[in-house]
C-alpha cells in the first residue's frame, strides 16, 4: 500500500520486509495462512487459545452488571445467522452499530475508515467469507508503533440471548465490523480495554498516518478551509462532544451525547435565502440519537434550499448522520481530529512528496531520562537525534516545513493499564564545529533551545515547524526525569532531510 505524498527513508522496515504493509509482522506468532489450511485439511473451525471465549477477553465491563456477563454466549456468525456475510456490496459506516461496551472513539474512526478504500482493504482484507474456505478463522491489520501487525481471530462473538453484546450488524447479516473490532480488543488486551479513548489513536492503528487535533472553542481561523482540503484528500476525521455538567445541558437542549465521539462524514456550502451557509455532516456511531437544532433532518431550513440539494441531503433520516451550520458545530462539539497519510491537507500542498523517516528509542530510569531542563547535565543523557535539512522549498519565509512527532510505545500489554508520561521535545541548532555522534553538554550550556515544545501527558505529541538550511538536535524527554518508556520519533520533512 503506497501513501500518498509520502516517501519512507530510514523506516523501522525495509520496503517488502516484515513489519511492512505487504509483509506484516504475525501478532502472536500467529500465521494466517498456515493456520487456515492447517484447519481446512483437519475440517475443523479455529478457536483462538491467544484470546480465549471467556470473561477474561470480555474484560472489566463498567456499564454491564455482572449477573448479566454470566449470561454471556460465545457465538460464530452463522449460529446467529445461516445466511451470515462478511461484506455486503460493499463497506460502509452504516453497516454496524455501537452495542454496549463504550468504544464509541473506536466506532467512530471505523466509521472514517470506510471513506478511505485503498486504506480499509489494508486493514480489512477483503478475501474473506463465510462460505469459500470458511474455517472459523479471520485476520486484520493494524499500524502498531511502527510497523504493520496481522491479527489473527477466531469468530466467536460475544452474545447474550443471541444478541451481540457489542457491535451488531446494521442488516443482521454483514459481519466485518464485529470481527475488525474483535481484532482490535484483541491487540487491547480485551473488550473492556478497548472503553474510553479519543478517535486519532484508531486513526493511527488504522493507518500510522498524520494526526491533527483542533480546539474548537477557539477555532482557527482557516477551519473550514482545513475541513474542505481534508475532504477532498480523503482523509480521516472525527470530533467530541463536551462531558460534565456544559456537556448534560448540551445533551439535553440539542440532542447530542455528551462525552461522546462522532465521526465528521463530510462540508458543504448551501444557498440558503441567498446567503451561503457553511455545513458539516455528522455521524453518530450509534446508529441513532440526532442532533436537533438548526440544519437538523426535521429542520425547516431545508425547505429554503433548492430541491436537488434537499434530494442530496436529505436521502436517509434517522440514521444517526446530521447536518449542522459550521459556527454551530463549533459552538457545541469541542475537539475534531483529522488524520491522513501524510500532511498535506494541512496546507494545501498537493504536489509536495513528504520524507518520512521512523526511529526506535527508550528512555532508562538512571540512565538516559535526563528530564527537561536543558541547563543541567542530566538532561544531556536523554537520546539525541540529528536532523540535516539539506534544501528549503518555497518563496514564503516562515512556511512550515517539517513535523516532529513523538510516540510513546508502552511495555505493557493491557491498554487499560498504560500510563502515558507527559513529553516533548528540545530542539537546537548544532554549531559548525559539533563533532559526529553524540553532542556533550559543554557544547550548548550557554545556547537557549531554537525550539522547545510544549509538554503533554498523551500517547503522540505532533507538532508542525519551519526549519531552515542546517544541522539540528532534537531531544526528546520526559516531563519528569527518570522515567522508562520507548518511544518512536518521527520526522516529516517537505525537502530532503536526514535524521540519525
Amino acid at each position: 500500500m503506497a501513501s500518498i505524498g509520502l516517501k519512507m527513508v530510514n523506516s523501522l522496515y525495509e520496503d517488502g520486509g516484515e513489519g511492512s504493509p505487504s509483509n506484516p509482522e504475525k501478532f502472536k506468532g500467529q500465521d494466517f495462512e498456515e493456520l487456515r489450511e492447517s484447519l481446512l485439511a483437519e475440517k475443523k473451525t479455529f478457536q483462538d487459545e491467544t484470546f480465549p471465549p471467556n470473561l477474561d477477553s470480555l474484560g472489566e465491563q463498567d456499564d454491564i452488571p455482572a449477573e448479566e456477563l454470566e449470561k454471556v454466549e460465545w457465538l460464530r456468525p452463522l449460529d446467529l445467522n445461516p445466511d451470515a456475510s462478511f461484506v455486503v456490496d460493499g463497506t460502509s459506516r452504516f453497516d454496524f452499530k455501537q452495542g454496549d461496551v463504550g468504544n464509541c472513539w473506536f466506532l467512530s474512526a471505523i466509521g472514517a475508515l470506510t471513506f478511505r478504500k485503498t486504506l480499509m482493504a489494508q486493514v480489512v482484507p477483503m478475501d474473506q467469507s463465510f462460505r469459500e474456505n470458511y474455517a472459523g478463522i479471520f485476520h486484520f491489520r493494524f499500524w502498531r508503533f511502527g510497523k504493520w501487525v496481522d491479527v489473527v481471530i477466531d469468530d466467536l462473538l460475544p452474545t447474550i440471548g443471541k444478541v451481540p453484546l457489542s457491535v451488531s450488524s446494521t442488516s443482521e447479516k454483514e459481519y466485518w465490523a464485529p470481527l475488525l473490532e474483535k481484532a482490535y480488543a484483541k491487540v487491547c488486551g480485551s473488550y473492556g480495554d478497548m472503553i474510553a479513548g479519543n478517535p486519532p489513536e484508531a486513526f493511527k492503528d488504522f493507518s500510522g498516518g498524520v494526526s491533527v487535533s483542533c480546539d474548537l472553542s477557539e477555532p482557527q481561523p482557516d477551519l473550514w478551509d482545513l475541513m474542505n482540503r481534508a475532504v477532498q484528500s480523503r482523509t480521516m476525521m472525527g470530533c467530541g462532544t463536551f462531558a460534565g455538567e456544559k456537556g448534560e445541558e448540551i445533551s439535553a437542549e440539542f440532542g447530542l451525547v455528551e462525552g461522546h465521539a462522532y465521526g465528521v462524514t463530510g462540508v458543504l456550502v448551501v444557498e440558503s435565502c441567498e446567503e451561503q451557509v457553511k455545513l458539516v455532516r455528522v455521524w453518530n456511531p450509534w446508529g441513532m440519537k440526532e442532533w436537533n437544532g438548526d440544519w437538523s433532518d426535521k429542520s425547516n431550513l431545508w425547505e429554503t434550499v433548492s430541491d436537488e440539494v434537499r434530494s442530496l441531503c436529505m436521502k436517509k433520516r434517522d440514521d444517526g448522520e446530521f447536518w449542522m451550520k459550521m459556527d454551530d458545530f463549533c459552538t457545541y462539539f469541542e475537539e475534531m481530529h483529522i488524520c491522513c497519510d501524510s500532511p498535506n491537507f494541512v496546507d494545501g500542498d498537493e504536489v509536495c512528496l513528504w520524507n518520512c523517516s521512523l526511529k526506535e528509542g527508550r528512555w532508562e530510569a538512571g540512565k538516559s531520562a535526563g528530564g527537561p531542563d536543558y541547563s543541567t547535565e542530566e538532561f544531556w543523557t536523554n537520546p539525541q537525534y540529528r536532523v540535516t535539512v539539506k534544501a528549503v522549498e518555497g518563496d514564503n519565509e516562515g512556511d512550515k516545513n517539517v513535523l516532529l512527532s513523538l510516540m510513546q510505545k508502552p511495555d505493557e500489554e493491557y491498554r487499560r493499564k498504560i500510563t502515558y508520561h507527559s513529553i516533548g521535545f528540545s530542539v537546537f541548532l548544532v554549531p559548525p564545529e559539533a563533532p559526529k555522534g553524540r553532542l556533550p553538554y559543554s557544547l550548548f550550556k550557554d545556547q537557549e533551545p531554537l525550539i522547545l515544545s510544549m509538554f503533554h501527558e498523551t500517547r503522540e505529541l505532533i507538532e508542525f515547524y519551519c526549519l531552515e538550511l542546517g544541522e539540528y538536535l532534537i531531544i526528546p524527554c520526559t516531563f519528569e526525569p527518570n522515567k522508562t518508556s520507548s518511544f518512536i520519533i518521527t520526522i516529516y520533512s517537505k525537502t530532503e532531510a536526514e535524521m540519525e
